[in-house]
């Protein structure tokens, strides 16, 4: 599992670069984001959270069955939507609530 980051859509804060676990994320000398070592990517999916941008998403490879799709997240208020876009081109929303999501 990895992720994949668009540098066309990083607007480089360095959100993700603080928040990831594994300090795998660095910036370019343009200050766009890149990953250092993919296959070292825990897909903890920090990084993706952090961006307010959609430019970092997780590769949904067919071992968990994404078949190739990435996923993004977006914030707004309370609730968190997970994008999924699909190798089709379609696009599956999944809403969370944050307040929510840890009720047993």
């Amino acid at each position: 599992m990895s992720i994949a980051i668009d540098k066309e859509k990083c607007r480089g804060c360095g959100k993700c670069e603080k928040v990831c676990p594994g300090t795998l994320i660095a910036t370019d000398e343009q200050g766009k984001a890149y990953i250092k070592y993919p296959k070292d990517c825990w897909g903890c999916s920090s990084c993706i959270k952090e961006c307010s941008f959609g430019a970092i998403a997780l590769y949904l490879g067919a071992d968990i069955g994404g078949m190739g799709s990435r996923m993004t997240v977006a914030t707004e208020g309370d609730l968190l939507n997970w994008n999924i876009e699909k190798t089709d081109g379609t696009v599956e929303t999944i809403v969370i609530n944050k307040k929510e999501s840890n009720k047993y």
